[in-house]
């Protein structure tokens, strides 16, 4: 798997927790404490300072957060570096994620509280693993008009609301027509996304290291629309064939998005930035992968 060291000299942390998440509040002091013995400048999200009870340290809100740090440590789940990693991604940056897991363990928070001393230390000796993920940007065109354009880590789906039977898209491939898809959704998923929300809708599980997408139909009307596997070296063009009365929409992440009208293109490219992601603990990808869907178990 691709590695690239972390910053050589990390002298500003920043700290994000899922919101609400009170059990976070002592190790968020205990950590804050702990990199300032240190030397290092915290950086907190105003939110998470204020659920800590950490005043008087500087704060920043999510989306600025990025341009203050050289490293960010999320703490809660998938979801709450999904988030981080998507606004880093739009702030133009190249900070890496060390995610703390809350509960069970993440496909990408996988780091337990009781890791975290030696995940840190890691860190800031410059000897942590940094894994590359690619990303998706995908700008949603009508006509000549681009109406949003969005980085995505997990996936792009193109669903059906609730006033909709099914969705009618056009798959291309770079000047190349793949299928017709008629189904409740469409998922583009990247590799670190084959465990997400196309795992759950049949698609295949795809090593990290491949550099390729994911095109997966959710509950497709027709038997021999399967999932397709393809190189992400070219744009992946989704056109709504829908009735204006329809509602088709479009989601990055699974957390934002806008409804498609007919004839709406969602565009899709690799990032031009990939996701630098810690990898705090000893785990191989397998080993999460065995831990998570409990592989060989009866």
């Amino acid at each position: 798997m691709p590695h690239h060291p972390p910053p050589a000299a990390v002298t500003r942390v920043g700290l994000v927790a899922r919101a609400g998440l009170k059990a976070a509040a002592p190790v968020l002091a205990d950590m804050t404490t702990w990199l300032e013995a240190r030397g290092i400048t915290v950086v907190l999200e105003s939110e998470t300072a204020r659920l800590a009870g950490l005043g008087g340290r500087t704060t920043a809100g999510p989306d600025g957060l990025p341009a203050l740090v050289d490293l960010i440590v999320v703490l809660g789940g998938d979801g709450t570096l999904l988030g981080m990693a998507d606004r880093i991604a739009e702030a133009g940056a190249d900070v890496p994620i060390l995610g703390i897991n809350f509960g069970s363990l993440g496909f990408l928070t996988e780091v337990t509280l009781d890791e975290i001393p030696a995940a840190l230390t890691s860190v800031l000796a410059g000897t942590a693993r940094v894994e590359v993920r690619l990303m998706l940007r995908s700008r949603v065109l009508r006509g000549d008009a681009c109406l949003i354009e969005h980085v995505a880590l997990n996936d792009i789906v193109v669903g059906r609301g609730a006033l909709a039977p099914l969705i009618d898209v056009s798959v291309s491939v770079g000047s190349e027509f793949v299928t017709r898809v008629r189904a409740d959704g469409l998922i583009v998923a990247s590799p670190t996304g084959s465990t997400a929300y196309n795992l759950a809708c049949g698609g295949p599980i795809v090593h990290p290291d491949v550099h390729a997408l994911v095109l997966t139909p959710i509950a497709p009307h027709t038997l021999t629309n399967r999932p397709v596997v393809i190189p992400a070296t070219s744009e992946v063009r989704l056109q709504s064939s829908m009735s204006g009365s329809d509602e088709v929409v479009v989601s990055f992440d699974g957390h934002s998005g806008c409804r498609l009208q007919p004839g709406d293109v969602v565009s899709i490219l690799p990032a031009p930035r990939p996701m630098r992601l810690v990898r705090g603990s000893t785990r191989t990808y397998f080993e999460v992968l065995t831990q998570k869907l409990k592989w060989g178990e009866r």
